[in-house]
């Protein structure tokens, strides 16, 4: 069992330092009295932005070229592989839609600031006809479209790509290699950034606190100092509460008639993965609670042979939680830009998160990424998005962690009971 780290070392204490700090700072800093302050602030969000936008591509090509190659076919998996897969792609496509509805009937961006600067042509800011964004599903130039921030084509181009690469057997083992040593080395390199979340967290809360100090127009009046301040603290906290209500009804709409129907007992499976759930929570790593939350699916009645397969694989395609967030985000930035996406750009952007969500499951704040991955495919400000999303983002992140664990833990269960061998398994546990 991997040590604890100590208190001072965890990466949760110092987001949340940095956001409490961004809060003070930018509040007693307001950009109209101290400009260098300011821009000190609005460097380090931009810079740990810059930093998540140059995993995009790499990362993004490497995970699905790989996840396709190894998993794209369904008989080497075997009948349990197949209704595993059909299982998760079920539960994350209805945790998709939760989340369009919430959003659209909630919108939690639509009293957000957001710093637009960075955009030079107002026509950057318009969603694509549906004809544009069907043309550019077709991939010409993958460099083209990488340095356009198109990521649309290129997730096009990767799932083509491992689907071929299945397809030319032994003679295709050192080109997955290859792509394999990249994803490894991306996710690494992700680790890398990530150690400077809690600066990037610091920074965006803090130059937008700053911004809105120096003035924001709020029902017609001009909010400064720190009632503009706790103004911006409600939206924000209408943003985690439209996030939680989301989960709460992802839990309560799919995941309790999933148990029902499966003839699963719901409070002893709650009791049951109780702990695995409360670490997810705390630590916002699902990875945290992965050998916690096996052991107690295996003393709940999952034979270990099905756990060890399901949820690990579960934490590649059946991130819930996070599947939810992503089209919730992305709702949010179009509600905080004054832009208004049609149901037909609304669909397609969740067709593309069911893509673009696969296979990066060890990364941490994978969302981000992909978040900033797609929005340039659909005109929506990606950068300018992010630095508002991160001010709160370990918050958020924390909520859909724990909907992630408990939504694998239910899958083992149902899978279990779909193949007819649950409490079949008398493998005695270590206590």
């Amino acid at each position: 069992m991997t040590a604890l780290r100590p208190w001072y070392r965890s990466s949760t204490l110092w987001i949340f330092t940095g956001l409490l700090l961004g809060v003070a700072l930018g509040g007693f800093l307001p950009r109209d009295q101290h400009p260098l302050a300011y821009e000190t602030f609005r460097f380090l969000s931009k810079a740990f932005i810059s930093l998540i936008k140059g995993l995009i591509v790499p990362l993004l090509l490497s995970t699905i070229i790989v996840g396709i190659a190894q998993t794209g076919d369904i008989k080497a998996v075997g009948r349990m592989g197949g209704k595993a897969l059909l299982y998760f792609e079920v539960v994350t496509t209805l945790a998709l839609f939760i989340g369009l509805a919430i959003g659209n009937w909630l919108k939690p961006g639509a009293n957000l600031p957001m710093d637009l600067s960075a955009h030079t042509t107002v026509a950057a800011l318009h969603p694509r006809s549906g004809w544009e964004i069907a043309l550019h599903l077709f991939p010409s130039n993958l460099i083209q479209h990488a340095a356009d921030g198109d990521i649309l084509p290129v997730v096009i181009f990767a799932s083509l790509f491992g689907i071929a690469l299945t397809r030319v057997g032994e003679r295709g083992k050192p080109v997955l290699a290859f792509f394999d040593g990249v994803a490894q080395t991306m996710f690494r390199y992700t680790d890398m950034v990530m150690t400077l979340t809690p600066l990037g967290v610091f920074g965006a809360m803090a130059y937008n606190v700053s911004a809105m100090a120096a003035g924001h127009p709020v029902n017609g009046a001009i909010l400064k100092g720190w009632p503009a301040v706790f103004h911006l603290l409600k939206q924000y906290s209408l943003l985690v509460g439209s996030l939680y209500f989301a989960l709460i009804a992802l839990f309560a709409l799919v995941f309790v008639p999933v148990a029902w129907l499966s003839g699963i007992r719901i409070l002893g499976f709650i009791k049951a993965i109780k702990d695995p759930a409360l670490t997810a929570f705390s630590t916002a790593s699902s990875e945290a609670a992965l050998p916690k939350l096996l052991e107690e699916v295996v003393r709940f009645g999952v034979p270990r042979r099905v756990a060890s397969f399901v949820i690990p694989t579960g934490y590649s395609f059946n991130l819930d939680g996070s599947t939810l967030y992503l089209v919730l985000a992305s709702l949010t930035i179009a509600q905080a830009a004054g832009i208004t996406m049609s149901l037909g750009h609304q669909l397609l952007m969740v067709f593309t998160f069911m893509l673009t969500s696969k296979g990066v499951a060890g990364v941490p704040r994978a969302t981000l990424v992909i978040i900033a991955g797609t929005c340039g495919s659909f005109g929506l400000p990606g950068e300018a998005g992010i630095a508002m999303l991160l001010a709160v983002d370990e918050i958020m992140d924390m909520a859909r962690t724990t909907v992630n664990v408990v939504g694998n833990g239910l899958a083992s269960v149902v899978i279990a009971k779909w193949e007819g061998v649950f409490g079949t398994d008398t493998e005695p546990l270590p206590d």
